[in-house]
């Protein structure tokens, strides 16, 4: 059975899932090569502890590194930081004190992520490391915690788009132009929990770290991994890596390694299915901005530099955008200039290393000349901490990778996104602006859907026990895509230590429909639209339908923060988005009516046994439920899991 790069490498780290090649839509056990964790270190290692884990299972595979808040000098973080440290030290792991930079970077600079390699982190831009030819993809802190203990976490294999690039990027059009481009041309969620797998002649063109932009990026667009394949530029790239670990006295890959990926690359079968085709003309790319306040609405430059829209402060720092081709590109754009009166203009490397590579070529000096105020190596105001946030009524422009509202100050400030180049001219002009000239021009919107096979699959699966072979329930439909976890558990109550399982129970859906909590009762399943479970993390969103005796959600998508905490605590969420389409059609009068909970008195009949979904005599398929997610089920979430494997209960 042909396989995508992602199943392939996913096969290559499993350690349990079904007993043939893998495809998407499979829940399996995976072994990473790496789990990076940064200031949330210290979260993961309560998690860890309540488990009742003393030992990490391979201390090799860890990676800390601290970078979130490390302008804060406040006892109360400091010490956290020293924690970490000394649990580090305590068990033998990597770590990687403040100032040392992102943690991205450091996973790349420093030889962690290789082709062909699965490393995960605790941190949404994990999709970074794909531009290595790597799996890159995030985690949520208690999947961290069980890769301490147990080497492994469960992970669902997602499907795949191929993104063709063709052509060349004329000069003074960048790698961030490239993911500004596709955020903003392809922003009704094509790719929303996909595998985006680039490929096509356009690639070759593309340096490092445009592909370090493009791949980090890809976590605003929506998908899981974002993929590069191996070629001259990666191997060249790993060649540096490789002498300069070296010579701190470190192999963490060798010559012959590089050999192998020269002559065997990671690679898809070349009859793999996708479920979709993006193709994009490089050529066709001009230099483009997001927002404000958003990655799916874009302007080109040359629209929006006639506006002249005032700027207070502008931003080069980040793990999307301040490497040394960065750095030297606004370099050369501020080379001889000021930045303009009323404007502070903030710098920060992506690592220590690369601040001391810009020093060393000249352009960190060109950069200060200019009236830059540097950071140290780290996130800052990237993530809302430390100097130089936004202000209410302020402007800015940014070379980060979000500008959602309030994340890097004020929620009554503006964020745009740009370029390194459009950044540092739009510092020295005192508004959006760019260094070169360029049409009003907007690529062309290339997007090929592919049909799913909707036959399902006749291969019968083991039901272990303590896990119900079926689930039959009445029908409750809550037609609204998007659905996010504050509406269905308020964030009201979301910080409420007092709140019993019976009085989440009722107030589940406050925030969607009051009525729900009413209408709604114990054995009932739910059916979602699609990315279900959007917005913030909070586990609440899955206990509180726990605590309702709702055994299972049915979805056509699910957030994947949402999916994983479901699992995690022991909680079935199945995904069938043909079940919901047909629905969608059958009550389209009631949704147009703005019907929010739909209960016909029908009832659902869920086959765990064949993965089939039966009702009023149709049936729907899903990916079977092997025993990665029914142990999950059984043990009742993933820590109580792992605590009965380790002996622990």
């Amino acid at each position: 059975m042909a396989q995508t790069i992602v199943e392939k490498i996913a096969q290559a780290h499993l350690t349990e899932g079904p007993k043939r090649p893998l495809r998407a839509g499979d829940f399996v056990s995976v072994r990473p090569s790496h789990v990076m964790t940064h200031d949330n270190t210290s979260a993961v290692m309560s998690k860890f502890k309540a488990i009742g884990a003393n030992k990490i299972f391979d201390p090799k595979q860890l990676v800390f590194a601290l970078d979130h808040d490390i302008q804060n000098r406040d006892e109360a973080n400091l010490k956290k930081y020293r924690s970490i440290e000394a649990f580090a030290k305590e068990h033998g792991i990597d770590f990687y004190p403040a100032g040392s930079g992102i943690g991205h970077q450091i996973m790349v600079e420093r030889g962690y992520v290789v082709p062909g390699s699965f490393v995960v982190a605790s941190d949404s831009h994990s999709n970074m490391y794909g531009a290595l030819g790597a799996i890159g993809t995030p985690i949520v802190r208690t999947d961290a915690a069980v890769v301490w203990a147990t080497g492994e976490f469960w992970w669902q294999i997602p499907q795949s788009i191929q993104v063709v690039l063709e052509g060349k990027l004329r000069p003074g059009v960048t790698g961030k132009d490239v993911i500004i481009t596709l955020c903003g041309l392809f922003n009704h969620d094509e790719v929303l929990n996909a595998a985006v797998q680039f490929s096509g002649p356009g690639v070759a063109s593309l340096s490092m770290d445009a592909r370090f932009s493009i791949a980090n990026m890809s976590t605003e667009w929506g998908p899981l991994v974002g993929w590069f394949p191996v070629d001259e530029v990666t191997i060249e790239y790993l060649r540096g890596v490789h002498r300069r670990v070296y010579k701190q006295g470190i192999e963490r890959f060798t010559e012959k390694d590089i050999e192998t990926w020269i002559k065997a690359p990671p690679l898809a079968d070349p009859d793999a299915s996708y479920t979709a085709c993006i193709t994009l003309d490089l050529a066709e790319i001009t230099p483009h901005v997001s927002g404000p306040d958003t990655v799916q609405v874009m302007q080109t430059l040359a629209a929006i530099e006639k506006k002249q829209i005032a700027i207070q402060k502008a931003y080069l720092l980040s793990c999307v955008n301040s490497r040394v081709e960065d750095l030297d590109a606004a370099a050369r754009v501020l080379q001889g200039k000021k930045v303009a009166a009323g404007v502070k203009f903030y710098l920060a490397a992506a690592s220590a290393w690369v601040q001391q590579e810009a020093e060393r070529r000249g352009f960190w000096q060109t950069l200060l000349e200019a009236g830059a105020i540097p950071l140290p190596p780290g996130c800052g105001p990237c993530i809302g901490l430390g100097a130089g946030l936004l202000e209410k009524g302020e402007v800015g422009i940014s070379a980060t990778n979000r500008n959602f509202k309030g994340r890097m100050g004020s929620l009554d400030a503006q964020c745009y996104l740009a370029s390194p180049e459009v950044v540092a001219a739009s510092a020295i002009a005192g508004y959006i602006a760019g260094p070169y000239s360029f049409a009003d021009f907007t690529p062309a919107r290339r997007f090929a859907e592919f049909a799913r096979n909707g036959k399902g699959s006749s291969e019968k699966v083991e039901i272990l026990s303590g896990f119900p072979e079926r689930v039959k329930g009445r029908l409750v439909f809550l037609p609204q895509d998007n659905l996010n976890t504050d509406a269905i558990f308020s964030k009201d109550y979301t910080y409420r230590d007092d709140m019993t399982p019976q009085m989440m129970a009722g107030v589940v859906m406050q925030n969607y429909d009051p009525q729900f909590a009413a209408r709604a009762g114990a054995g009932d399943v739910i059916v979602g639209g699609f990315n279900f479970g959007t917005g913030s993390s909070r586990e609440q969103a899955v206990t509180c339908l726990k605590a309702k005796g709702i055994p299972l959600v049915i979805a056509a998508s699910f957030s994947q923060t949402y999916l994983r905490n479901a699992y995690n605590n022991g909680f079935l969420c199945v995904e069938v988005p043909e079940f919901v389409k047909r629905l969608q059609t059958r009550f389209s009068a009631r949704i147009a009516a703005k019907e929010k909970t739909i209960i016909p008195n029908e009832e659902v009949d869920i086959d765990f046994t064949s993965g089939t979904i039966t009702w009023l005599g149709e049936k729907f398929v899903f990916p079977p439920l092997g025993t990665v997610t029914q142990s999950l089920v059984i043990a009742g979430g993933a820590e109580n899991l792992v605590a009965k494997r380790l002996g622990l209960s």
